[in-house]
């Protein structure tokens, strides 16, 4: 190694920068490591070694290459679903804020009979709580479900 170093970090500078220069110089530093038993001595050592390294240096690169191309996908897909997530977590909150509206419009009664049918309190709590029977309480809530969604499809009409 201390012979040859020199081309090891020849290659490793000409094929990476930076920190990647340096993981680079490992891999070679392993490659080379590795065939050394499969050297017979038919060329000079240095030959050897450039072929080896260089190998090493064309199969990390591509590596990289490869791997650099599934992050960028990656991100490019995790940029598209935070925007998507992001989009429809806005419209989720347009859409309950209009429901929310249309409740505060109710008389009363029903507001809070709708609030709580929400909450899933059952009708024979609610009957109780506002001294209504709790075929009332059905009756009731039916009629404003129907209500409610009726004006709801209203606005997404006009807004289409």
């Amino acid at each position: 190694m201390r012979d040859h170093a020199r081309i090891l970090h020849h290659v490793a500078n000409g094929f990476a920068t930076g920190t990647d220069r340096d993981d680079l110089l490992q891999e070679l530093m392993v490659a080379l490591w590795r065939a050394v038993p499969a050297f017979q001595g038919g060329s000079k050592a240095s030959t050897f070694i450039y072929r080896v390294v260089h190998n090493a240096a064309l199969t990390w690169r591509r590596t990289q290459h490869n791997y650099r191309k599934h992050i960028d996908r990656f991100e490019a897909l995790t940029v598209r679903d935070a925007r998507t997530a992001a989009s429809v977590a806005s419209r989720e909150q347009e859409t309950l804020e209009t429901i929310y509206a249309h409740i505060r419009q109710l008389p009363p009664v029903d507001r809070s009979l709708i609030l709580l049918h929400l909450d899933e309190v059952s009708y024979a709590d609610m009957a109780e709580l506002h001294g209504l029977s709790e075929s009332n309480v059905g009756a009731r809530l039916t009629r404003l479900k129907q209500k409610l969604t009726e004006s709801m499809q209203e606005i997404s009409h006009e807004l289409r």
